[in-house]
């Protein structure tokens, strides 16, 4: 067992607590792996990107559409921090397109990356999760799993199983003291976003229309999204599970009367 009853009373949240954040290079993944790590955690990031982050515990390369991969950087993680409580599975690739405009190719490939890399990961890390009193699962899902969003049929359906896959797996995982919750961000100002925003005809233009169609006004930061996954994470939320936390300014659940 790789936690005691010092995670809950010390100064910090994730005090003798252990997490592997995947997609921790950059963005949403990355803002996470800090806050987990400033917050008293020790982290391992995994990413196919590199140059791999530093002043984590760990920085393991892997792709998580393959499982030898996974399984190999899940072991590494594991015997580098002593244990495993908490898993992020923030790692993902995007997606355009209405229903006709994606191959056959393209929809197994982002699936095989937004959908089972999750399983994969999760499933390898399901032993040493097992050995925690503290064990917590958090996805990465998507304002696009519940609200339609124009050109992206592709990413909402794999976004849309994350979140069915998340309330299924809290299901099957509480028995065994498992806690499973997704993350649902709006869009967010994260590389992702900014490589959409270079292609476009008018970047500025773009980005403004991206920003309006939020409630809020604005972009959802990465650190905003990284505070409610760590939250979910916590020994704090222990009676929360099949949870899908929307940090969208408001854009899943509002319907704000224009003005005139």
């Amino acid at each position: 067992m790789t936690t005691t009853g010092s995670a809950l009373s010390g100064a910090l949240p994730f005090a003798g607590l252990t997490a592997l954040v995947t997609g921790g290079a950059s963005g949403i993944g990355l803002a996470t792996a800090r806050l987990l790590t400033a917050q008293g955690a020790r982290v391992a990031v995994l990413d196919l990107s590199e140059p791999e982050p530093a002043g984590f515990a760990a920085a393991l390369r892997a792709d998580i559409r393959d499982d030898a991969s996974v399984v190999a950087a899940v072991d590494a993680a594991v015997s580098r921090l002593g244990g495993l409580d908490i898993v992020v599975n923030n790692a993902g690739i995007g997606a355009q397109g209405g229903v006709e405009d994606n191959s056959d190719e393209e929809w197994h490939r982002v699936l095989d990356t937004n959908v089972v890399g999750m399983v994969r990961v999760t499933r390898a890390a399901l032993p040493a999760l097992r050995a925690s009193r503290h064990a917590a699962v958090v996805n990465v899902g998507s304002i696009a799993a519940t609200a339609g969003l124009p050109q992206r049929v592709l990413y909402s359906a794999g976004k849309g199983a994350v979140v069915a896959m998340t309330r299924a797996m809290a299901a099957d995982l509480l028995p065994e003291g498992i806690r499973v919750n997704a993350v649902n961000p709006g869009t967010a100002d994260t590389p992702w976003i900014g490589r959409l925003l270079d292609r476009a005809a008018d970047p500025a233009a773009e980005y403004t229309a991206l920003a309006a169609r939020q409630p809020h006004g604005r972009l959802v930061a990465a650190d905003e999204v990284a505070a409610a996954i760590a939250y979910l994470a916590s020994p704090a939320a222990g009676s929360t599970t099949g949870t899908c936390l929307a940090v969208d300014g408001g854009m899943d659940g509002l319907r704000l009367r224009k003005e005139g």
